[in-house]
């Protein structure tokens, strides 16, 4: 890659445009990036970082080039609508940072690297946190939430944040993933009038559009791993407890967890390892002490599947031909490398479902409560009750579905109740001991792989949300890791696979995805194509 002085000698600050799709920006308009000459789409981790060591760019240079890419795909181009709203502050944040670099100072593989987040991740600059929601417009947290602190520590820029599905897609029925009240539906950059899935679905397009190196989503039940296979990107959803959620707008104490999304899994790692910590005001960090590992790059072995024993998830798989096609194909190749197989046709009980679902009501109504506190008694909203009561006066939100899953919530005991204690017991033991561990136990398996999912659906307000198959329900309920990666293509649109297991069993699932991944290379730059 040649340097384009004349450009990158072009560095206005960009507007602070919140909550509409436009980004405009004061450098010159024959400076704009547009989608065909930006030269950085899959750059990683690791070549950005030799480019600030070499003195081929600088970390201010390589942040506005991002900012006017972003300004190209949202306003010029494809506009994806993922995103919300730019950091006004990115650039003074890429000066300070080049000046530690200057003074012989790196905060390690992240310093310099544009990062977005989801809309739901507090931050306390001059950023807004909305969840998507037009009932947070304008809300200023008190402070960063811990993954935000994380990344600003270990130098990351956060350029942006993403569009999401509203209140992380838990606010009514017949919803469409991607779709919130403050910026619309987002797209999916492989063919546009497709679904991007999941409530990270912003994060999903951002990063695989090239808009940034790492995003950051969140996950309760596929939200993560979903809008990664649908979007052709790496995800990493982390055991719970690994990454604190506080400052997280929540759904489930037990269930949510962030995690990283990249185009390569070792991006994914590097970010992964900043975000880790024990936190106080997370109790479920309290569990990863002993877990947490000082650099998973580590387990990022081309011969992670040598020796392996493998178990195939085989409920997801009859729902589409093509798929199955694709996966078989994986399987074939992971046996090709060393890794024994054997198939497995059913993890817990069928009612672990409707357990899960009873436990997010309970959480969601506590955990929001407690989230609009600690917004401060100047809060536009307190409680639930009166999110929903802004909902029913608003003819944006209520336009296409309804907050039946807020009304739910509203209607539950809080947390001290016997009804949420024994339904949680029920559910853990049903997913955990009775489901993944038991199924890893009696088979010796080192991990469970299955497809992420199905090619991308149409994007449909009317009826919502189509998933064809999917397998992030047993890892999700179990509060367990999965991984996804590029699995292949059914037609032009990507399709992923998923690595799972026990807890904090993050080592040896990323052994055995990054194996696959290197040995594959399945990932493929979005076309952007309108059909």
């Amino acid at each position: 890659m040649k340097k384009n002085r004349p450009f990158l000698q072009v560095l206005g600050l960009l507007l602070f445009m919140t909550f509409v799709t436009s980004c405009k920006n004061e450098a010159s308009s024959d400076a704009m990036i547009t989608t065909n000459d930006f030269s950085f789409e899959e750059i990683t981790v690791p070549q950005l970082q030799k480019f600030y060591a070499d003195g081929t760019y600088t970390i201010e240079e390589i942040t506005q080039s991002f900012l006017n890419h972003i300004d190209a795909i949202e306003n010029n181009g494809p506009k994806l609508n993922s995103i919300i709203q730019i950091n006004p502050d990115a650039i003074s944040i890429a000066q300070q940072l080049d000046q530690e670099l200057k003074d012989g100072k790196s905060r390690g593989a992240l310093h310099g690297i544009p990062v977005i987040i989801k809309d739901n991740i507090d931050t306390h600059d001059s950023m807004f946190t909305t969840a998507g929601s037009r009932a947070l417009t304008g809300s200023k947290p008190l402070k960063d939430s811990f993954v935000a602190k994380k990344l600003k520590e270990a130098g990351a820029i956060i350029i942006a944040k993403a569009n999401l599905s509203e209140w992380a897609n838990f606010r009514g029925e017949m919803s469409s993933s991607g779709w919130s009240g403050i910026n619309g539906q987002t797209k999916n950059p492989y063919i546009l009038d497709r679904n991007p899935c999941g409530s990270s679905s912003g994060s999903g397009a951002a990063v695989s559009a090239g808009l940034s190196l790492i995003s950051i989503g969140t996950e309760t039940n596929g939200s993560i791993v979903c809008p990664s296979h649908a979007n052709g990107v790496v995800g990493i959803k982390p055991t719970v407890g690994l990454i604190s959620r506080s400052g997280i707008i929540p759904i489930s104490f037990t269930q949510d967890t962030a995690g990283p999304m990249a185009r390569t899994l070792t991006d994914a790692a590097f970010c992964l390892n900043v975000l880790t910590g024990i936190d106080s005001t997370d109790t479920k960090t309290l569990a990863s002490a002993g877990h947490i590992q000082e650099d998973y790059t580590q387990f990022l072995k081309s011969n992670g599947l040598k020796g392996k024993k493998i178990g195939i998830y085989t409920a997801p798989l009859g729902r589409n031909f093509k798929v199955d096609t694709i996966f078989n194909q994986a399987v074939a190749y992971m046996k090709s490398q060393g890794a024994e197989v054997v198939e497995i046709d059913k993890i817990a009980e069928n009612n672990i479902g409707g357990l899960s679902f009873q436990v997010m009501l309970y959480e969601y109504k506590d955990g929001l409560n407690n989230y609009f506190k600690s917004l401060g008694p100047n809060a536009k909203i307190k409680n639930l009750e009166e999110l929903i009561a802004f909902n029913k006066k608003d003819s944006i939100e209520m336009e296409f579905y309804n907050q039946r899953y807020l009304e739910m919530a509203l209607e539950k005991d809080d947390l001290d109740s016997e009804g949420y204690k024994n339904t949680l017991k029920e559910m853990l033991k049903g997913s955990r001991e009775n489901g993944i561990d038991r199924v890893m136990d009696e088979h010796g398996l080192d991990a469970i792989i299955a497809p992420t999912g199905g090619p991308a659906w149409k994007t449909d307000h009317t009826n919502g949300d189509a998933f064809g198959l999917g397998s992030s329900s047993p890892a999700a309920r179990a509060g367990y890791p999965n991984i996804t990666v590029p699995m292949g293509l059914v037609g032009e649109l990507p399709v992923g696979i998923s690595f799972f297991g026990r807890a904090w069993s993050e080592p040896i699932l990323l052994e055995i995805a990054y194996s696959y991944e290197q040995g594959t290379k399945h990932r493929k730059a979005p076309q952007f194509l309108e059909h």
